[in-house]
């Protein structure tokens, strides 16, 4: 298989579902691939897109979060945890197929942790105990990255 990006794309534990993004153009699992779009537009697209994510989490100066210095490419159904809405409705904000940008940070003194997210438009920060329970949304927000359009 072969990668669009450059991941290794043999070790990846979700190998067995997926054709490889080269095959697909940016599309591996059915939707389109935010990492491989970004490639695709020259290589230094996708340190661009990071950078201006990791800034823009950052900016949001949530407590106890430790900085964000990094965004890996993540599956959307290993960050779609469940949310309760105020109104009591459980739902989910990610297509489990697409790729996005995120990470898991520590919450500082807690054994909390945050998970963040983000796309081409929007960006999320979440805290949640182990698995992602007991979630609860920090940030949604539309984040309009005007340089990548």
């Amino acid at each position: 298989m072969k990668s669009i990006c450059g991941i290794d794309c043999t070790n990846c534990e979700l190998s067995g579902a997926c054709s490889g993004c080269a095959a697909t153009e940016g599309r591996p699992f059915g939707v389109e691939c935010l990492v491989a779009q970004c490639c695709k537009r020259g290589e230094a697209a996708l340190d661009a897109l990071k950078k201006r994510l990791i800034a823009a989490f950052n900016a949001l100066h949530i407590p106890d979060m430790e900085e964000v210095t990094e965004l890996n490419a993540l599956k959307g159904s290993f960050a779609n945890i469940l949310y309760a809405l105020p109104n009591g409705q459980i739902v989910k904000f990610w297509d489990d197929n697409k790729i996005y940008l995120g990470n898991q940070l520590h919450k500082k003194e807690s054994d909390r942790c945050y998970g963040i997210i983000a796309d081409e438009k929007y960006l999320m920060v979440s805290e949640y105990s182990g698995f992602g329970a007991d979630a609860d949304i920090v940030v949604f927000k539309q984040w309009n990255d005007a340089e990548d359009k």
